[in-house]
């Protein structure tokens, strides 16, 4: 008698709903929950203070001290942000990105050149040195330096310029920037390197067209760290500058606080204004900062 043997029938349906059961089940076994409660909780820290900033900026002075902290304005008003621009803002927001962009396009190449140095020429006394030298300096902070570079600086006869902001401003930019640089270049295949240099490419040329491309990503985290450091830097212009020209903006907020007296909504707007290009610059790069920050590092 001949049997019939069905080969290519499926299996039934109902033995692929406990997989997904259990699949669905290890994945929220594997959820952190803890983690994920504490993050919304510092989300709500963190957004307090940002709401009450926006909001104030919109009040009147006379509205801020009869109305509820935290309630939004019955009556908003530019008033405030009028006031803040008729007050040189814009010069001191010009003086900021000079000092920003003066210090991290040349902080950034040197550290990319740094970086790819101490990476291939792994072995060499010299750039050995160099390594612990940078990675010393991570552990001094400016606060312990700063009347050295006052004395360098008065030396030079740069103070009370914009360049005696931008020069610290590259020094003490460089260790983090090669430390995270040097660390994704190693992640960067050996064989490339080498292929590179069986078709004739210098070092220089490699450094360019083959490592440069390729650790885009941490060029990016390091230029908006750097940026968003530089830019909220106080102790620098505090101690380098003295005429009003040559003030930063979280220096001339300061000055806004005395200029203005107890007008809390003036400082807001000015906070406010201020605070958009780190926000939108941190938006545009997020993604390349949490990438390149954690490159490396899990080897």
């Amino acid at each position: 008698m001949a049997t019939t043997v069905n080969v290519g029938t499926p299996a039934p349906a109902h033995h692929e709903q406990p997989r997904r059961n259990r699949r669905t089940a290890y994945k929220l076994a594997k959820m952190n929950w803890i983690g994920g409660g504490l993050g919304w909780v510092w989300l709500f820290i963190v957004m307090v203070p940002i709401y009450w900033i926006v909001i104030t900026s919109f009040k009147t002075q006379a509205n801020y001290f009869i109305t509820n902290t935290f309630a939004p304005p019955s009556d908003p008003t530019f008033d405030n942000y009028k006031t803040v621009i008729d007050n040189d803002i814009v010069r001191y927001f010009t003086n900021s990105v000079i000092v920003t962009v003066g210090a991290v396009v040349p902080a950034v190449l040197i550290s990319f050149m740094a970086a790819y140095a101490i990476v291939r020429g792994y072995g060499s006394r010299v750039l050995g040195l160099t390594n612990t030298m940078f990675l010393a300096g991570l552990a001094i902070p400016l606060q312990a330096v700063i009347i050295p570079v006052y004395l360098i600086i008065i030396r030079l006869k740069l103070y009370d310029t914009l360049l005696a902001i931008v020069l610290p401003s590259i020094a003490f930019a460089i260790p983090l920037s090669v430390l995270v640089l040097s660390n994704f270049i190693r992640d960067v295949p050996k064989e490339l390197f080498e292929s590179m240099r069986m078709d004739g490419a210098t070092e220089w040329g490699t450094l360019w067209r083959l490592a440069f491309p390729l650790t885009r990503p941490a060029l990016v985290t390091v230029t908006i760290y750097s940026a968003l450091g530089i830019w909220n830097g106080f102790l620098l212009p505090l101690v380098l500058t003295q005429s009003p020209d040559q003030r930063t903006i979280p220096y001339a907020l300061v000055s806004f606080q005395g200029q203005f007296g107890v007008n809390v909504p003036a400082i807001a707007a000015s906070v406010t204004l201020t605070t958009i290009p780190i926000v939108l610059l941190y938006a545009i790069g997020r993604r390349q900062l949490l990438s390149g920050l954690t490159a490396g590092f899990g080897k």
